[in-house]
């Protein structure tokens, strides 16, 4: 059985989807500003990768 074809990396991912890789062309400006309109929580896949790295608050103390 061959190898599927999806093969995730999160930081081949970051570089092509994340905040910084959208800036550097007016198309990805675009989508940005397309995506803030609609009022999307997460932006860019940087952004999510930000607040899963996020720890949860102690609440035990």
């Amino acid at each position: 059985m061959p190898k599927r074809t999806y093969q995730p990396k999160k930081l081949r991912r970051l570089k092509r989807l994340g905040f910084r890789a959208r800036q550097s062309s007016p198309s990805g400006k675009r989508v940005l500003k397309r995506r803030l309109r609609k009022g999307r929580r997460d932006l860019t896949v940087s952004d999510s990768f930000r607040r899963l790295k996020k720890k949860p608050k102690n609440r035990n103390r």
